[in-house]
């Protein structure tokens, strides 16, 4: 990654009336790096989004998509994004390749429309009408969509809704691969797993604002990554936080106290991701 981003959000507001629903929303997209947009529904993650891909103006503040400024974007411009929105595919006539094949012929140099179809899981159903597919693999004919432009920076919003446990797996290794050829990504998802194993950073949004950003392993006050030791003795249930909790456990058992229902939690995204949001209610 260089330290050239390819998205650049400085203050940004967007106003409908009186209601405004973004409050100075800041954040950078490295070259070749996964962000994850996180947080509750409402929090504004889908209009900031809209405003980055050029679909919805902002009020106030700064953005800058592929060092253009979104409001301004060009043919050329958009030719170099993927997006993947929430909504499926429609349920038209065409066969999931002669669909992926039409939106290939859009693009200056699109990948091989094969290779795509296969990608995303779906080249025994390449001769199907996309009408006649589950709910998940239209999903694919949508992310199929989004990257066979051959994106400098993919857009993902809820990209695995509908998709079961094997299909997600699936999906993840896709995205890697992407990753990995230089794709840059924004990525929104409510799947917590999703977002610690796909992305680089992760910025969580509340109330139309950053509340926390940094890598999955770093979010969130260092209490709450603290890991929890829990035990059972003869004066009851215990839950101890502590930076040692290997020395807590080797302290419990030199006690010589008859212990049950022992465990060590480690805080996952999801954790540190729950104080947040009920930090932020509390406030």
């Amino acid at each position: 990654m260089t330290s050239d981003p390819v998205v650049r959000v400085r203050d940004l507001t967007k106003a409908y009336g009186r209601t405004t629903t973004l409050h100075g929303v800041s954040f950078d997209v490295a070259r070749g790096e996964t962000l994850a947009l996180l947080g509750p529904n409402g929090a504004g993650k889908s209009t900031t989004v809209e405003i980055l891909e050029g679909h919805r103006d902002r009020t106030g503040g700064e953005a800058t998509v592929l060092g253009v400024d979104p409001r301004v974007g060009g043919l050329d411009w958009k030719a170099r994004l993927g997006i993947v929105l929430q909504t499926s595919a429609e349920q038209g006539t065409s066969t999931v390749r002669e669909q992926v094949a039409h939106v290939a012929a859009l693009y200056p140099r699109p990948r091989d429309v094969d290779e795509v179809v296969a990608a995303v899981g779906l080249e025994a159903q390449a001769r199907t009408r996309v009408r006649a597919l589950s709910g998940g693999q239209r999903r694919r004919v949508d992310v199929a969509l989004g990257i066979v432009g051959d994106p400098e920076l993919l857009f993902l919003d809820e990209p695995t809704t509908g998709f079961d446990p094997e299909a997600r797996r699936s999906f993840w290794g896709l995205i890697r691969s992407l990753r990995e050829a230089g794709t840059s990504i924004l990525l929104t998802t409510h799947y917590l797993d999703e977002a610690a194993q796909l992305s680089d950073r992760v910025a969580v949004v509340i109330g139309g604002r950053v509340v926390a950003e940094g890598r999955p392993d770093e979010l969130g006050s260092a209490e709450s990554r603290t890991p929890r030791v829990r035990w059972t003795d003869a004066d009851g249930r215990h839950d101890e936080r502590t930076a040692d909790p290997g020395g807590l456990v080797a302290r419990l058992h030199g006690a010589g106290s008859e212990l049950r229902d022992l465990e060590v939690v480690r805080p996952s995204l999801e954790d540190v991701y729950l104080d947040l949001v009920a930090e932020a209610a509390a406030s």
